[in-house]
């Protein structure tokens, strides 16, 4: 099969299973935490991404840190990956970290690439086949990244955020978390919510594993914001905001961007008032 172009931020599992012979064609397994000695099976001939060691900075104090253009395409020309690849990431549970993995190669100024809708739990659904991970010998890709600032935002420009009326905060996390109900999942970190900031928790945008479809999204996101601000989505730690990210992309929003460190960076080193 030839070359092929990604034209939308997802594609169905039908749509892959069609297209898996696609020369150019890569198929990340995005999923957080894997030990490929004892993995479940994937789809066939996926690469394993790594966000926690391979694709974070890890010598952040935070989780998941965004990594240097540099540590970015080293690693993604490890795994294979090149300028013209057609990237499809999926993860274990639906759609999760596969959404992170989609963001930071936009961020990184790769377009042809998707989100795999449902992920791994509706490629079994469709008896689809798959296979136990396997260690192979990858010939280096020539994938060069070519970083996009406005992609992604940090604690300095979030304390300016706060103060600017212009700008939308959205916060993924549950209802729960974002009014304090609840403790946060990290041991140590105060409840609590980034100041302007309003909730849209990531599962509402859910059906079941998938992402729900634009006519479900666009009302969704209608009462919250308008189509041309521009908003800048936070979660706990950089994950589920990039959820946000993806339906908002599909739905024509431009003026979109991530806020890497999220809950976790700002709590940590904001006191509350």
């Amino acid at each position: 099969m030839s070359a092929i172009s990604i034209k939308t931020p997802i594609v169905s599992v039908e749509w892959l299973y069609k297209h898996l012979d696609a020369e150019n064609l890569i198929v990340l397994d995005g999923t957080i935490i894997k030990n490929l000695e004892d993995s479940p099976n994937q789809i066939p001939n996926a690469r394993f991404f790594d966000i926690k060691k391979k694709f974070s900075d890890i010598t952040n104090s935070f989780p998941s840190a965004f990594p240097s253009e540099k540590q970015f395409q080293k690693e993604a020309q490890a795994l294979g990956i090149h300028t013209d690849s057609a990237i499809v990431v999926y993860d274990d549970k639906g759609i999760y970290s596969s959404a992170r993995v989609w963001w930071m190669f936009k961020a990184m100024g790769h377009e042809n690439v998707a989100v795999l809708n449902g992920g791994f739990p509706e490629w079994q659904k469709a008896a689809y086949p798959s296979e136990k991970p396997k260690l192979s010998l990858i010939e280096v890709g020539d994938f060069v990244a070519h970083y996009q600032p406005k992609s992604m935002r940090f604690f300095e420009d979030m304390k300016e955020a706060t103060k600017n009326s212009t700008q939308s905060i959205i916060d993924a996390r549950s209802k729960d978390r974002f009014l304090s109900l609840v403790d946060e999942p990290k041991e140590g970190l105060r409840r609590g919510q980034i100041p302007n900031s309003i909730n849209l928790p990531f599962t509402d945008l859910m059906d079941g594993n998938k992402l729900k479809d634009t006519e479900g999204l666009e009302p969704i996101f209608k009462a919250l914001v308008k189509k041309k601000s521009d908003i800048i989505f936070s979660c706990g730690s950089g994950i589920t905001a990039c959820i946000l990210a993806l339906a908002a992309d599909i739905l024509g929003y431009k003026n979109i961007a991530v806020y890497d460190g999220s809950w976790t960076e700002w709590g940590s080193l904001v006191d509350p008032d």
